[in-house]
C-alpha cells in the first residue's frame, strides 16, 4: 500500500500531473463541456446543410461521420495541450499514419472519391440504361466503391467508380425516351413509296412507338445490289429493346405482304458459250 502511495506521490510531483491543480482541473472540465457543446452545435448545422443538399443523400452518413471524427480529434488535442501534454509528437504520428494508410489504400480511396463524385453529380440512377467505359447495361447498384451493370445478355459487371468518374457516360434514360434507327435493304425493282409504306405498316402495329416526333423512312444509300432505307423513330426508354426486335420481325413480314424483296449481296454470273 505504501508503495502505491509513493508511486502516486511521485507522479503528482513530476510531469503533467504536477501542474494538475484544482483550478487547472476546473478549466479542463470547462473546456471539455464547451467542446462537447460545440460538437453538438456543429453536427446539428451539418445535418441541416445535408438535409438541404439532396444530391448528398447517398453520402450523408459518411460526411457526418468524417466531421464528427475531426471534431473529436480536435477536442482531444486541445484538452491534451491544456494539460501541458506535448501534442507535436502526436500530430506527427497521426500525419505519418495518415500518409501510410493513404498509400496502402490508394486504389480504394480513389474508388471512394469516384463514388462520392457519382453520388453528388448523379449522372445516372438505379434502373437507367447506361453506356460507359466500354460497358453498356442497366444500372442495378451504386456503391461508394463500384457500380453494378446488368448487360442485355444477363451478365453482371462491376465497374470501379474511379473509372466511371473519369470517362464519358451516356445515359439513355435521362430524358425518358430513346431514338431508334434501323436500316433495311430492298430491291431496286421496288418503288421508294412502296418500301416506305411497307415499313410504316410495321411501325403502326406497335403502340409503344411515339407519335411525336413522328416515325420517318428515308432512302439512305444506293448499294451494289440493293437500296438501303433508314427508319428513324422514338420510343420510351423502357420499351426500346422490345420495339427493336419487334420491328426486325414485323418489317420482314410486311415486306412479304407488299411483295418487296429484301435483297442481299450477290454476284450474277453469265456464262457465254463460245461461238462454233
Amino acid at each position: 500500500m505504501e508503495d502505491i502511495q509513493q508511486a502516486v506521490s511521485s507522479a503528482v510531483q513530476s510531469g503533467w500531473l504536477k501542474a494538475l491543480t484544482l483550478e487547472r482541473l476546473a478549466g479542463v472540465l470547462l473546456l471539455v463541456l464547451v467542446g462537447l457543446l460545440t460538437i453538438r452545435v456543429v453536427l446539428k448545422l451539418t445535418d441541416r446543410l445535408l438535409d438541404r443538399a439532396k444530391s448528398l443523400t447517398g453520402v450523408r452518413i459518411y460526411i457526418r461521420t468524417a466531421v464528427q471524427a475531426v471534431l473529436w480529434l480536435l477536442l482531444g488535442l486541445t484538452v491534451a495541450e491544456s494539460l501541458n501534454v506535448d501534442v507535436t509528437s502526436i500530430i506527427a504520428v497521426l500525419s505519418v499514419a495518415g500518409i501510410a494508410v493513404s498509400l496502402a489504400l490508394q486504389s480504394t480511396l480513389s474508388n471512394l472519391a469516384g463514388g462520392i463524385v457519382l453520388l453528388v453529380t448523379r449522372p445516372f440512377q438505379v434502373g437507367d440504361y447506361v453506356e460507359a467505359d466500354g460497358v453498356d447495361g442497366t444500372i442495378t447498384a451504386i456503391t461508394l466503391s463500384y457500380t453494378a451493370f446488368t448487360t442485355p445478355d444477363n451478365k453482371e459487371i462491376f465497374v470501379p467508380n474511379s473509372q466511371l468518374a473519369a470517362v464519358k457516360i451516356i445515359n439513355y434514360n435521362a430524358l425518358g425516351k430513346r431514338r431508334l434507327d434501323l436500316k433495311f435493304s430492298a430491291s431496286y425493282d421496288a418503288s421508294t413509296q412502296r418500301v416506305r409504306d411497307a415499313i410504316l405498316e410495321a411501325v403502326s402495329a406497335l403502340p409503344q412507338i411515339l407519335d411525336d416526333p413522328a416515325p420517318a423512312v428515308y432512302l439512305s444509300e444506293y448499294q451494289a445490289s440493293s437500296i438501303q432505307y433508314l427508319l428513324r423513330l422514338w420510343t420510351r426508354s423502357e420499351d426500346y429493346w422490345e420495339v427493336y426486335y419487334a420491328l426486325l420481325e414485323g418489317v420482314r413480314e410486311s415486306f412479304i405482304r407488299w411483295e418487296v424483296e429484301m435483297t442481299y449481296d450477290h454476284l450474277n454470273v453469265h456464262i457465254v458459250e463460245p461461238r462454233s
